[in-house]
């Protein structure tokens, strides 16, 4: 809401829009934000600022990313991008998982198709990144963006989707009859 009031602020036009990226944080196994909202709940209360790209960063390493960045891309109307860690924290904090070992924890985002950009998050270096870039991203064609949903979607924890065979909806806090 914030960037479509700033670029509607200004009147005479003097700002061209940027593209824009966004990045949420699936903070453990159970695959939810911060906030605890589910990837689909976290990309329907983004996608109206209408990003150029959106995706997952931190808190997790690839493989255990998979399934929140599958979901995402088969919502997403835009660009999907990662930036795991090099695996999980160990018990001193460091991170285990070398450039080989990410790298193949990766392929299987290319290899599925629901990925444009990758990077590195904590525990990866230069040669996570130089790794990820030679072996992965210049062999796979570029993910193409879901088609525009033309259903309403409204996020809270949950994303719910109205679709033509719901026929009434009473969304909100509280909504009982006994007050």
């Amino acid at each position: 809401w914030a960037i479509d009031e700033y670029f509607e602020d200004d009147l005479e036009g003097k700002v061209e829009r940027p593209p824009i990226i966004i990045s949420g944080t699936i903070t453990d196994k159970s695959g939810r934000t911060f906030s605890g909202q589910t990837i689909e709940a976290f990309y329907t209360s983004v996608q109206h600022c209408k990003p150029f790209c959106v995706g997952l960063n931190c808190a997790l390493g690839a493989r255990d990313m998979r399934p929140h960045l599958a979901a995402l891309s088969n919502i997403a109307e835009c660009y999907v991008h990662a930036y795991p860690n090099a695996g999980l924290p160990n018990a001193m904090g460091g991170y285990d998982e070398d450039d080989k070992a990410m790298v193949e924890s990766c392929r299987d985002f290319f290899d599925s198709g629901f990925m444009n950009m990758i990077g590195g998050c904590c525990g990866t270096s230069p040669a996570h990144i130089k790794a990820l870039a030679e072996c992965l991203a210049s062999k796979y064609p570029p993910r193409k963006p879901q088609p525009l949903c033309t259903n309403m979607r409204l996020s809270g924890l949950e994303m719910y989707e109205k679709t033509e065979n719901i026929p009434f909806v009473n969304l909100g806090e509280r909504c009982n009859i006994a007050g």
